[in-house]
């Protein structure tokens, strides 16, 4: 009978022995979770800066070069143009130039001016539509980059010619660059075609244009 007291006097004091430890352990536990809660680590913040993307769309410039114009030699040749561009693929482009040709082969063969010096003056306008067909980079040392864009363009207009207007079929090529993200530098090719009837028969005439041009972007 005394040995069964002692056994549940011992086991009774090992219970609440084991329950004041846990409950002392619970306690000191939790305080450290409400400090550790209370620590904010530390973020260090940079600086960034997001890259300024140009939006510009409108193109304004000047082109100077010279024109073959069938039957007549090759003279200089300047205009205008504006190109809006509708995507980075995509634009449209307009000109106006002028040319003053010389004689043709008869002429000069017959000592016999065909055309007064207002006729040979002549002027045109064009409406294109263009397709940039390979967009690339120019690298100039280990610092400079420049965009640029290879592409192609096709439209129609009228030419002026010895007081008569011709419809008139262009297509070519150009390459553009970007010297600034204002400013752009524009080598184009293009054949002017078109039908005249100046010799006294239809003639169809192929007239390359070469030129360079400047253009500033808004």
């Amino acid at each position: 009978m005394v040995y069964r007291r002692w056994q549940l006097f011992l086991t009774s004091t090992v219970l609440f022995i084991s329950g004041m430890s846990f409950s002392l352990l619970a306690y000191a536990v939790e305080p450290m979770k409400a400090e550790e809660q209370l620590i904010k680590p530390e973020v260090e913040r940079k600086e960034v800066t997001l890259p300024r993307i140009d939006n510009e769309s409108l193109e304004i410039g000047y082109y100077t070069g010279s024109m073959s114009f069938e039957d007549f030699g090759t003279n200089s040749v300047q205009g205008l143009f504006i190109a809006f561009h509708i995507n980075e693929d995509v634009f449209l482009i307009g000109s106006i130039g002028e040319t003053t040709i010389g004689e043709s082969s008869s002429e000069v063969i017959y000592n016999d001016p065909m055309f007064s010096d207002s006729q040979r003056k002549v002027s045109y306008y064009n409406v294109l539509l263009g397709y940039n067909l390979l967009p690339g980079e120019v690298f100039i040392g280990n610092k400079l980059a420049f965009n640029t864009d290879l592409y192609f363009v096709v439209g129609s207009g009228s030419t002026s010619f010895a007081d008569d207007d011709y419809a008139t079929f262009v297509y070519g090529w150009g390459y553009r660059f970007l010297g600034a993200d204002w400013l752009s530098i524009h080598l184009d090719v293009r054949n002017h075609s078109f039908t005249h009837y100046k010799f006294g028969y239809e003639k169809a005439v192929k007239n390359l244009e070469t030129t360079i041009g400047l253009a500033i972007f808004f």
